[in-house]
């Protein structure tokens, strides 16, 4: 059976699914159909054309290789074909999107016939995804004294290909979708669990929202055809969480439009609203497609007389609806006044949704063009001696004379690309600023391939000092769906250039830490940026944004990100941490203090958190960066003092050298290049020259907000609160309560100590907790399954070393074995101690979970709906969040223990102690060297 036959049976078992024939991305299948296009006589050959012109990707990918060469052979007669006229040719290569059909055109623009090399130039002045290769032919052409370049490279100066495009439309008519209550998690767009199927779009489609909520959608757009469904978050927050390319993907292929017809489920142009607004990462997303992401402020607090928020019983401001955007309401934007309308009803102003910027992107069909258009004209303008000419909207450049810069600030300063030499830049102001550290993860990197092939990217940029592919997503379970998938991606990045958790040579172990780890050690810099695919890319050395799929490609491609400097919130602490209390309950009171101090409102959301730590390692410094994403921050910066620093990166220069003995460094020695930059930054700091990085003593903060110590005297749990009459309430990070709130007496049906909110010390609490349990009760009993997943192998290693990890495998009904890794999920969980591969485990949701309406105790950061618990018919799954003591004792006992029960249990046990620094981290005047 050849593979056109193979496709066609594929297709037939799609049928079955409701799917159409999956996208053809390999060169083999199309050299069949091509050949079977070429024969007037051939069965398939109406099918073949509709396969070739329809239902072929893009960019780089082997078929679009094949393709591009089939057209030019037709452009040039060499192939002739009825159906595919020459014009028609260079139609369908205009829709390619750069690599080999930019080539093609290429050849054909810079070829003897004039007549062709007129029309493909006219096709290329409509291209932007050109790298350095195409450029450099131009350029030699154009140095040749060709007219066709020199006219080519002009239009570019004028960027032809964005002024040229249909300008926005003034009025964009909506009808309203409430996709839920309350905080919109990406997993409710992109569940998890349906993680393996995100490169195939159609079929994640599927899993957006419910089958119902599908069949909702599908009607308003035949009952209002003229008009685009707006999803929108009602009482809450749209997007938080992670699986942003995929949810954006989902939401658009739902209720956007096609990007071009060429190209099948790729579709661009969704609008999302939220009564609080878009989160950070999800509207980078947003405007990756082209989109709308609408702050509504629908529901608003209400006030008394005197203008202050009456509040209820339990302290909290009352709401009152503003205007509705009930299911069905038909609403109008206008792009023009930047304003909500209902009929001629004014509702809001939308001004932030259409910025200059947003603007163009919505105009380009996305934010990607824009990058790469700007990188285009540049090039042409300088390569044509002219001041490039003033066509994109200049960048905001804020800058207030005599104020101070916070951390962040000082970062994207240093790191600016193309800003008003000398000019010393404030948040709000527009930035492009170069990336030092990239990572990728394995539920969503297949999305970041298929972005790089789409911007036809072949080789990570040369300024981008390290990259990571990690395989810590899909660590749990080797089933056929990661062995499918994961080998092909770990072959794809490493060729690109990025270090790979997995040799595609199978020459090193293969190594599932979790990648927000792996990226801390590879930080070797607090004046770095940090682009990476999840939600938890948060550093506690430099600036690290979470990020969608697309923007990682980005990142790898191009060494460069775009985006406003952030307001900063300033974190500091007084008092002291009592002896029986862990870190973990310092990071949950930081989010309740805070929302006590400013009435309820998140002075964090879409912020940067500049948190004044100080005197903690970045290992569990970690923990409260980590944290920093459900407090709905942009990111967070840890202030730290020199010996901290110093201690931290030596940490990281041990780990990377693990990585070099492994044998994971590359033909560019990155790996050692990390180290030997390390080595510099840490000479810096002892001799002065370059202290460690500490905002201005005069820099502006939106607010500040001080911690103390001495008020936290119980642990801390988040809770899911999944009872709440206020559906808006239920599922948030902001329900903090003290350990006696349960009274000794909430059941516990699983524990779980693990993924990335965990360091080694915790693992060695662990063992600590049940040496104590042991001594005091002679033996350790589980009434409820306690799962345990270290987040990286050398922590696995260390404690080996230190005799931890033996006392655990006493006490351990189930050790992973890399030589025989679990093939499928766990579905039921005994009462013992399960010793998990190192990885994300039930955090992610996507391979295991806890049973149906299990109450969860978790060290994790995810209490969204039916991530780590689904819900079942007799009670609603819940997962609470708590420090590892806590979690464990509650594992042993089946209950969250009461206040005395703690304190016994923890007697003498080294907890994750924090101490305030004793001087202020600032600095009088400012530098960003």
């Amino acid at each position: 059976m050849n593979m056109y036959q193979d496709y066609i049976q594929e297709i037939e078992e799609r049928k079955n699914q409701g799917l159409n024939p999956k996208p053809i991305d390999g060169a083999g299948l199309l050299s069949e159909i091509i050949a079977q296009i070429k024969d007037p006589g051939n069965e398939y050959r109406s099918d073949s054309l509709k396969f070739f012109i329809y239902n072929t990707l893009p960019g780089t990918t082997s078929a679009a290789g094949v393709k591009a060469k089939f057209l030019k052979e037709i452009i040039l007669g060499e192939s002739v074909v009825e159906e595919i006229s020459p014009a028609f040719a260079f139609e369908l290569l205009s829709h390619m999107k750069g690599g080999p059909s930019i080539e093609v055109l290429l050849d054909l623009a810079l070829g003897n016939d004039i007549s062709i090399a007129k029309e493909a130039a006219d096709v290329l002045k409509t291209q932007v995804f050109l790298y350095e290769a195409d450029t450099n032919r131009l350029k030699e052409a154009f140095n040749s004294g060709n007219e066709i370049a020199k006219e080519i490279i002009e239009s570019y100066a004028q960027a032809e290909f964005f002024t040229k495009l249909p300008e926005v439309a003034e009025e964009i008519k909506v009808v309203t979708f409430i996709a839920g209550e309350g905080d919109i998690s990406t997993d409710l767009l992109s569940p998890g669990n349906q993680a393996h199927s995100r490169s195939d779009r159609e079929l994640h489609g599927k899993c957006m929202i419910t089958p119902q909520a599908q069949e909702e959608i599908k009607a308003l757009q035949a009952q209002h055809p003229d008009k685009s469904v707006m999803l929108i978050a009602e009482k809450g927050t749209m997007g938080v969480g992670s699986s942003r390319m995929s949810g954006v993907n989902n939401v658009a292929l739902w209720t956007g439009k096609q990007a071009s017809p060429y190209i099948p489920f790729v579709n661009i142009a969704p609008i999302v609203g939220g009564t609080n607004g878009i989160s950070p990462i999800f509207l980078t997303t947003v405007d990756v497609t082209g989109g709308i992401g609408l702050d509504l402020k629908n529901w608003v607090k209400k006030l008394d007389e005197n203008g202050e928020p009456i509040r209820n019983e339990a302290g909290e401001p009352i709401l009152e609806e503003a205007y509705s955007v009930a299911t069905g309401t038909v609403l109008t934007i206008n792009t023009k006044t930047k304003k909500l309308y209902n009929g001629d009803q004014e509702l809001i102003d939308i001004a932030k949704a259409f910025t200059p910027q947003k603007m163009e992107f919505i105009k380009a069909g996305g934010s990607y063009a824009i990058v790469f258009g700007k990188k285009l004209q540049t090039f042409a303008a300088k390569l044509l001696g002219i001041e490039t000419p003033l066509v994109f909207a200049p960048s905001k450049e804020i800058s207030h004379e005599g104020q101070g810069l916070t951390a962040v600030e000082k970062i994207f300063n240093r790191n600016a690309v193309g800003t008003t030499p000398g000019k010393v830049l404030h948040a709000g102001s527009d930035v492009r600023v170069q990336v030092n550290i990239v990572g990728s993860q394995d539920t969503t990197g297949l999305m970041t391939a298929q972005e790089l092939e789409s911007m036809a990217a072949t080789v990570i940029s040369p300024i981008v000092d390290g990259a990571y592919q990690s395989g810590c997503h899909t660590a749990s379970v080797w089933d056929k769906k990661a062995q499918a998938n994961i080998p092909k991606l770990m072959k794809f990045m490493n060729e690109f250039g990025l270090i790979t958790a997995r040799d595609p040579k199978g020459e090193y172990h293969a190594m599932t830490d979790v990648i927000h780890k792996v990226l801390n050690d590879i930080t070797i810099d607090e004046w770095a940026i940090i682009i990476g695919g999840d939600s938890h890319t948060r550093m506690s050395k430099g600036v690290a944004f979470g990020a969608d799929s697309g923007t990682v490609a980005l990142a790898l491609a191009t060494g460069e990100a775009s985006m406003p400097i952030p307001e900063s919130v300033k974190v500091t602490f007084k008092g002291n941490m009592k002896e029986h209390m862990d870190f973990r309950d310092v990071v949950h009171a930081t989010q309740a203090q805070m929302l006590k101090q400013f009435g309820g409102e998140n002075v964090f959301q879409g912020r940067i958190i500049e948190v004044h730590i100080g005197t903690l390692p970045a290992d569990q410094a970690f923990t409260f960066t980590d944290w920093t994403a459900e407090m709905k921050a942009k990111a967070s910066i840890n202030i730290s003092e020199n010996e901290t620093l110093i201690e931290s990166l030596e940490i990281a220069k041990s780990r990377i050298q693990i990585m070099i003995d492994k044998g994971m460094d590359n033909h560019n020695h990155v790996l050692q290049g990390l180290i030997n930059k390390a080595d510099k930054r840490i000479a810096e700091i002892r001799s002065g020259e370059k202290p460690a990085l500490t905002p201005d003593a005069n820099a502006k903060y939106y607010a500040e907000v001080v911690v103390d110590l001495d008020a936290i005297v119980e642990p801390m749990i988040a809770d899911p609160d999944v009872n709440n009459e206020d559906v808006s309430k239920r599922y948030t990070h902001d329900t903090i309560r003290d350990l006696s709130y349960y009274g000794g007496e909430k059941k516990v049906d699983l524990g779980f100590v693990g993924s990335c909110m965990v360091h080694k010390g915790d693992l060695k609490i662990v063992s600590q907790m049940l040496r104590n349990i042991e001594k005091q009760q002679g033996k350790v009993e589980f009434n409820a399954p306690l799962v345990v997943a270290a987040p990286t192998y050398n922590i696995i290693d260390e404690l080996k070393a230190e005799g931890d990890w033996e006392f655990l495998e006493k006490y351990s009904g189930f050790e992973f074995d890399d030589n025989a890794p679990k093939g499928e999920a766990r579905v039921e969980y005994k009462n013992m101690m399960y010793l998990e591969r190192p990885g994300c485990n039930l955090c992610m949701g996507n391979q295991e979970k806890a049973a149906k309406g299990d109450t969860v105790l978790a060290t994790s950061t995810r209490l969204f709906q039916g991530r780590v618990v689904e819900d079942s018919e007799r009670k609603k799954g819940e997962s609470l969040l708590a420090s590892t003591p806590v979690v464990v004792l509650s594992a042993i006992i089946g209950r969250i223990p009461n206040i005395d029960e703690y304190k016994a249990a923890v007697e003498g046990i080294d907890l994750t102690k924090f101490a305030p620094p004793i001087k202020e981290l600032v600095q009088v005047g400012h530098s960003i060297a």
